[in-house]
């Protein structure tokens, strides 16, 4: 134990000395850069040189103001460096990158890169967790969460880490989901003024979600919102017993944020277990949710249930856009999403009220409408003990993969999968230590998955463009668009693409030679725009050539 602690000193005492050396002898170096995230800056909107927050900005659009490259320019972009990571086959997160520096995560693991060429500044690692369970096993991470001179990820195993900006060094670690060995961690923070905002993995695998906020300085526990209600509360007669317990209603991706309503705006997974509804009945709030939270308390101001008692596992972790618009002649201020079960929706933000959703894909059997109360009309289709066919499938019609809207366009673009499973239920006790499924979906017989990228006009409520796209939907790429009238997204055959935002024409592509499991983002550095995603192990970054700019 002597000789572990004096060499772990004795690392970190050479490590920031190197870190050092490097800045004095290349002042120009974003080591020297200062980080100093205020608060300020993350409401910028939309963004720009920096790249802030998982989504770029609180709005979840992912639209970059940056329009260097161009539809007519885009057909020159080349790649300008690649980052292996080598403890990942299928990173998830997006960069985020400020004053020139790029945080990215992997398995718990975080870096520091130099935003233009790639070199790495410093490196935070820790073990992956043993004995997780179901999708903390992966030990995926999405990303990191910036604030002043600190940089924030969550651990397979629901940490919540604070690291120092520049060097890496961990100042605090906070567990925040104990009690039940199920609970995992896939997210990218949210920072909203001096409180960092998580969640947590395991909807399928018996635990109780929530969302929880913590003191952006010291890690201490600020506020909690449990999205099961516990008994007696409004709500609970779905969970009898201690299933409220285990109900599920995981809060595994970021929410977005409305800093003049104070509002948060985040999705709950799926209710536990997830194709027997027979334990649970009911609608089981707060599943498949887009809850509306007081960004400063916690409590709940408003809740938008997409799919009510829902066994077929379709969260509502998809983003919720929030766009100011004009909408049936008024300007609205609205959320807009693209959910999992087949419909897009748009809710009025302030008070959550419904006002229109329409259906995105072909194969949809689940409900046959969505009443004028937003709730649906269900077909009757439901999983049994022989198999029943139901459409979309488990992944969804869509799913965590980021959508983004142009505010040039008016569109919204997201990917949309079309495809049908086989259902199964079968009863099953929850164990701790196991996922809580009671039982799963099969291929169906003559099924085959297809991506699509549309493009969805809110205030007409149609699609203005779709694009097919060639593979078997494999591809979990997201998208991003920018003010150079452009769409960049992760297509189905393995390559990053640019589309014309506005009709849809494919334009550009680049071949990365593995499957993309993460979202695009862009940014600049001395007046250069560059477009970075993460495809397999390996983050890809590309630039116009200095003679085409």
């Amino acid at each position: 134990m002597w000789r572990e602690r004096h060499f772990v000193v004795i690392v970190t005492i050479c490590s920031s000395f190197a870190l050092w050396t490097a800045a004095q002898t290349n002042p120009q170096s974003p080591i020297s850069v200062a980080i100093d995230v205020r608060p300020a800056d993350l409401l910028v909107q939309p963004p720009a040189v920096n790249w802030s927050s998982y989504n770029g900005d609180y709005s979840g659009r992912r639209f970059s103001a940056l329009k260097e490259i161009t539809a007519q320019n885009v057909d020159q972009l080349r790649a300008q460096w690649v980052f292996h990571s080598s403890n990942s086959s299928n990173l998830e997160a997006t960069p985020v990158v400020v004053n020139g520096v790029m945080f990215m995560t992997s398995a718990n693991e975080a870096f520091a890169l130099d935003a233009r060429t790639g070199r790495a500044l410093w490196h935070y690692s820790r073990p992956v967790t043993e004995g997780l369970v179901d999708d903390a096993s992966a030990h995926h991470n999405r990303g990191v969460g910036v604030w002043h001179s600190r940089v924030y990820m969550e651990t397979d195993n629901a940490h919540l880490l604070c690291l120092d900006a520049r060097s890496g060094h961990l100042i605090w670690d906070v567990a925040y989901a104990e009690g039940n060995s199920n609970y995992g961690a896939t997210s990218a923070p949210l920072v909203i003024k001096d409180k960092v905002l998580v969640g947590t993995s395991g909807g399928d695998d018996g635990v109780r979600g929530f969302v929880a906020a913590f003191d952006a300085t010291t890690g201490r526990e600020a506020w909690r919102f449990w999205t099961i209600p516990a008994p007696g509360e409004f709500g609970s007669s779905s969970w009898p017993g201690e299933m409220y317990l285990r109900g599920g209603a995981t809060t595994w991706m970021p929410g977005t944020y409305d800093s003049e309503l104070n509002t948060v705006y985040w999705g709950t997974s799926n209710p536990a277990p997830d194709f027997d509804g027979g334990p649970r009945p009911g609608d089981d709030l707060y599943s498949d949710c887009v809850l509306a939270l007081d960004a400063d308390n916690g409590k709940l101001k408003w809740y938008f249930q997409f799919t009510p008692h829902d066994d077929f596992d379709y969260d509502a972790t998809e983003t919720a856009v929030l766009i100011d618009t004009r909408y049936k002649g008024a300007l609205r201020k609205l959320l807009v999403e693209a959910n999992r079960n087949g419909f897009v929706y748009i809710l009025d933000r302030t008070n959550g009220k419904y006002l229109s959703a329409a259906p995105f894909v072909k194969k949809l059997n689940w409900a046959k409408a969505i009443e004028d109360t937003g709730r649906p009309v269900r077909s009757g289709a439901e999983p049994s003990q022989n198999g029943t066919l139901i459409c979309p499938d488990m992944t969804g019609a869509t799913n965590w993969f980021s959508p983004s809207y142009n505010p040039s366009t008016h569109l919204l673009y997201f990917m949309a999968l079309e495809n049908c499973q086989m259902y199964f239920v079968k009863p099953q006790q929850f164990t701790p230590g196991k996922q809580y499924y009671a039982t799963g979906v099969k291929h169906a017989p003559g099924q085959y998955g297809q991506k699509i990228l549309l493009a969805y006009d809110p205030e007409t409520n149609t699609f203005a463009w779709r694009y097919p796209q060639i593979g078997g939907g494999h591809s979990w790429g997201g998208t991003m668009t920018t003010a150079g009238g452009l769409v960049f997204f992760g297509d189905d055959s393995e390559a990053f693409e640019a589309a014309d935002a506005q009709t849809g024409a494919p334009l550009w592509h680049f071949n990365t030679g593995q499957s993309m499991h993460a979202s695009p983002m862009s940014y600049a550095v001395e007046g250069k725009q560059y477009v970075a995603i993460a495809a397999g192990s390996d983050v890809f970054t590309f630039a116009l050539p200095d003679g085409k700019r």
